[in-house]
């Protein structure tokens, strides 16, 4: 497994910006597809982004499509969501997690480890 630590959510007022990001350790971090889910109150845990191992190809829920932009820097092991015009409906823990495939997924068994989460508050 690796090891997942997730930084950067907040309280944020409806259409502001916020960039999470997520560390990763104990794997060769390039050989592994990323991925971003988040859950609210009372929801299940949903996809939000996903990024293959090179940061070539990448999938968003379409909930988020054309608002949030997940990358990856290989020389930093570190995988990022930038989000913009946040919608109180984005309120959640967002968490990061990684497969042990090259490839991307929306299926979140497909997902191996999972960080701690980060809590992302849309709120005026």
């Amino acid at each position: 497994q690796v090891q997942l630590v997730e930084s950067g959510g907040g309280l944020v007022q409806p259409g502001g910006s916020l960039r999470l990001s997520c560390a990763a350790s104990g794997r060769t971090f390039s050989r592994f597809a990323m991925g971003w889910f988040r859950q609210a109150p009372g929801k299940e845990r949903e996809f939000v982004a996903t990024i293959n191992w090179s940061g070539g190809y990448t999938d968003y829920a379409n909930s988020v499509k054309g608002r949030f932009t997940i990358s990856r820097d290989n020389a930093k092991n570190t995988v990022y969501l930038q989000i913009n015009s946040l919608k109180p409906e984005d309120t959640a823990v967002y968490y990061c997690a990684a497969t042990q495939s090259l490839g991307i997924s929306r299926r979140l068994r497909e997902y191996d480890s999972w960080g701690q989460g980060t809590q992302v508050t849309v709120s005026s």
